[in-house]
């Protein structure tokens, strides 16, 4: 069995899926002829033929309606973005439409879209390429946001996003396309959606990150077995809804939590999870839940990049303010 990048991962689902189901549409910006921008969708076109992979003008908005239109008529489309930064022009058609078409129709329809796009930071790229609002979707009732991680999980949740009968927005760690390889048979098994996924089991201290950032919790993670200290890391993966009960779960266990993402701070997923937590589990909190997040500025240029992601030493400087409070002490 191949080894494959994270990318290569969600080509082989696309094709797997338009193999299995004729239904399925990909559509967007240079997806055809060129395989996309990121070569997500590379030799698609030429498998399946130029009317289920279309390429599509520069109009972000006509992308996220004719979407609606086609599931609307039966089909299960899978539309492309280029880059995170350039969703903004369709967000009326998103959010007006796709994500209210169950509760305008009474359980009537439904609108099996699936809206793939790269985002976050970590490749050098210039303004509107580098974005981390997965907040902005997840604030939207009737959207799922779901964010891979590793080659496996990228194949198979979006199986399971392409198969799921409501609008889901599929986000592409970029800065992990072709960061690492992993064997994962082209069986087409979807993985669940609205789980986490556990990475490393531990019982001093939770570790909760997605996407990209989980490259540098997992080894903040591996150095902190050297000190004597065992993290449990949980990849929630599915951003909406979220699984808060594998979190409790975990926080039984290990009573402090960390939660890291690249994201600006206010207002982040990180913020979501707290206040979950504080509503659910506050009683088995031994100290406070600690965020290792970006900066509440717009991502800065490549020089800069590094400086706003958090990195290692940020999350074990996380990981220690929350190891080191004690009850009536604070930090």
């Amino acid at each position: 069995m191949a080894q494959i990048t994270l990318v290569e991962a969600v080509t082989q689902a696309l094709a797997y899926e338009m193999h299995r189901d004729p239904r399925v549409v990909v559509f967007g910006e240079d997806v055809g002829a060129n395989g996309g921008v990121f070569r997500a969708t590379d030799g698609l076109q030429k498998t399946f033929g130029p009317d289920r992979v279309l390429d599509t003008p520069l109009a972000e908005n006509m992308i996220a309606g004719i979407a609606v239109g086609m599931a609307a008529q039966g089909l299960r489309p899978v539309g492309e973005f280029q880059f995170m930064g350039f969703i903004y022009p369709g967000l009326d058609q998103i959010l007006s439409h796709a994500a209210r078409f169950r509760n305008r129709t009474r359980g009537r329809l439904s609108c099996p879209v699936v809206y793939r796009a790269p985002y976050g930071g970590g490749i050098h790229a210039p303004e509107h390429h580098s974005e981390s609002f997965e907040a902005l979707f997840a604030h939207i009732p009737g959207l799922r946001v779901v964010v891979p991680s590793s080659p496996a999980r990228a194949y198979g949740l979006l199986l399971a996003a392409i198969r799921d009968p409501d609008p889901v927005i599929f986000l592409e760690p970029k800065r992990i396309y072709r960061a690492a390889t992993q064997e994962v048979p082209d069986d087409g098994e979807a993985l669940p959606l609205d789980r986490c996924f556990v990475l490393r089991e531990g019982s001093d201290i939770t570790l909760i990150s997605w996407g990209a950032s989980l490259k540098e919790t997992l080894q903040a993670a591996e150095q902190l077995a050297g000190e004597g200290v065992e993290a449990e890391v949980l990849d929630p993966a599915t951003l909406k809804p979220l699984d808060i009960h594998s979190i409790i779960d975990s926080l039984e266990k290990t009573r402090r939590c960390v939660v890291v993402h690249e994201a600006p701070r206010s207002g982040g997923l990180g913020a979501e999870i707290v206040a979950q937590i504080n509503e659910y589990a506050f009683d088995l909190l031994e100290a406070p839940v600690q965020r290792v997040t970006g900066y509440d500025t717009v991502m800065p240029y490549y020089q800069l990049e590094h400086v706003y992601l958090p990195d290692v030493e940020g999350i074990l400087a996380g990981v220690r303010a929350a190891l080191d409070y004690r009850d009536g002490g604070g930090q």
